[in-house]
């Protein structure tokens, strides 16, 4: 296909000389920065320019050990016994805080994570700072959230979170762990432990009481000392389905309460009534501006057979104008893989669907000389006994596959291990109604996608995980009742 006309934008740089990142990072327990006991430290890097940005401490199960004991002390001693209206204003004060720092947090969050400016300073940053308003006006309401029910606190939770969200994952997890009364240890994926940290610095100057939140780092012999430690009340865990199967064999038999969200592989569905440049568009979100780094990436495209050509010309037209490159550019649509690790494993299901016979289509952008970058990648005609369709892939890669029949689709969008999300387009409001009772995906968009919001619970079936993040929903996992 020929290639549309497009402007050269002339580089448009964030500005990064305001952004305060220490050289060394050690664990923020009991309110105060500790050494590692094992006295070591990783480098955590730019992946965009494979450049060092920082150091970070490399927790042990004693490390663990210490910061449990704190959040247990503080629990008894301090956080449970606060006023709920009290620890709502606490609450309140982290989301004003992250709202002063945003600038710097989404520069942190580009750097660290490879995600474009854009999406760190337009999604991440405010997102992460509406969930901490949120839970805060429901500190002291929760016994009107579940009348007659006499919720209660769990305890210390262990929570621990992924790469492609670092910060809002981390407001995901401690701000409705606040509210409830709990007090928290997280750690931050090893790759990006950057605004985690930074959010240390917040709640410090919050002057939140020591050993409330203890944020450390560390590979995954750290996560599973949190997991395991006898004095933890309840695991939150985001990243993989392999992962989250053997956090549940480590709990079974334990009083722990425990949520988990997984992987996923979701469906998008054009029907033949679709808006279909706003569909368009829609897919192009879903999958290729956020590097295909979320579980809810739309990852598995379905277009009914009659537009499906108009579909696929108009999907490779607008890929083509999508700027590849580096993330700090406000021009950039498509930042830089995770790591190299990540890179590796991309590159290796692009020889997989190539080997299985599909049709390859990706744009012709010229990638960076350094950094870890992938082409935004369609695999056309392809078939549910397809590997890039059925697994996991987490990059910029796009099946697509079509069907006649609102039944047929459904059966193909259902048939798959993982249930987290799921995105219909059409123009009849009764289809919608119709596939959403029958999609086992826990969140279905409709005529959009990747719409997030503190109100709503997110959360999956299957092998994406059990239990709700955000809502009301969010609530219940850090309560007895």
């Amino acid at each position: 296909m020929e290639k549309e006309f497009t402007w050269d934008y002339a580089p448009a740089p964030e500005a990064k000389d305001h952004a305060k990142i220490k050289k060394q990072y050690d664990l923020f327990i009991n309110g105060e920065w500790v050494k590692p006991s094992t006295k070591k430290y990783f480098n955590t890097i730019n992946p965009a320019t494979e450049e060092k940005i920082s150091e970070v401490a490399e927790a042990n199960e004693k490390d663990v050990d210490l910061a449990v004991k704190a959040a247990r002390n503080a629990y008894e001693k301090t956080w449970k016994k606060m006023p709920a209206k009290e620890r709502g204003k606490y609450i309140f004060r982290i989301a004003r805080m992250i709202q002063e720092r945003s600038r710097e947090l989404a520069v942190i969050e580009t750097l660290n994570g490879g995600k474009s400016i854009r999406e760190s300073r337009d999604f991440d940053v405010p997102t992460a700072a509406n969930h901490f308003f949120y839970y805060a006006g429901w500190a002291d309401k929760l016994e009107y959230a579940f009348p007659n029910r006499n919720p209660k606190s769990l305890g210390v939770a262990a929570q621990i979170i992924p790469w492609n969200f670092p910060l809002l994952m981390a407001a995901w997890k401690i701000a409705p762990a606040l509210a409830t009364g709990n007090t928290v240890v997280l750690k931050p994926a090893e790759a990006t432990p950057l605004t985690a940290l930074k959010l240390a610095e917040i709640i410090q100057d919050c002057d939140l009481p020591p050993g409330v939140v203890n944020i450390i780092t560390g590979f995954g012999k750290t996560g599973a000392a949190m997991v395991n430690h006898p004095d933890v009340n309840k695991i939150a865990f985001t990243g993989s389905t392999d992962v989250g199967k053997i956090i549940q064999k480590s709990i079974a038999g334990t009083n722990k309460k425990a949520t988990l969200e997984l992987g996923g592989k979701a469906a998008n569905i054009i029907f033949e009534d679709a808006p279909i440049n706003q569909a368009v568009e829609g897919i192009v979100n879903g999958i290729f501006f956020n590097q295909g780094h979320v579980c809810c990436a739309g990852s598995r495209l379905f277009v009914q057979e009659s537009v499906a050509e108009e579909v696929i010309q108009k999907l490779k037209a607008r890929m083509e104008t999508l700027i590849v490159g580096d993330p700090m550019d406000k021009n950039t649509d498509i930042g830089a893989i995770n790591s190299k690790e990540q890179l590796l494993k991309i590159n290796e299901y692009l020889k997989i669907g190539a080997d299985e016979g599909l049709e390859m289509f990706q744009t012709s952008c010229t990638l960076p000389s350094k950094g870890f970058f992938c082409k935004p990648t369609l695999f056309i005609g392809a078939a549910q006994s397809n590997r890039v369709v059925t697994e996991e892939i987490f990059g910029p890669v796009l099946t697509i596959q079509t069907f006649r029949t609102i039944e047929e689709v459904i059966e193909k969008a259902n048939n798959i291990p993982y249930g987290l999300s799921a995105g219909v387009w059409t123009d009849k409001g009764s289809k919608i109604f119709n596939l959403t009772s029958k999609m086992r995906a826990g969140v279905v968009w409709a005529n959009t996608y990747n719409k997030f919001d503190p109100t709503s619970p997110f959360g999956g079936y299957k092998e994406s995980g059990f239990g709700r993040e955000g809502g009301l929903h969010g609530l219940m996992p850090y309560l007895s009742f």
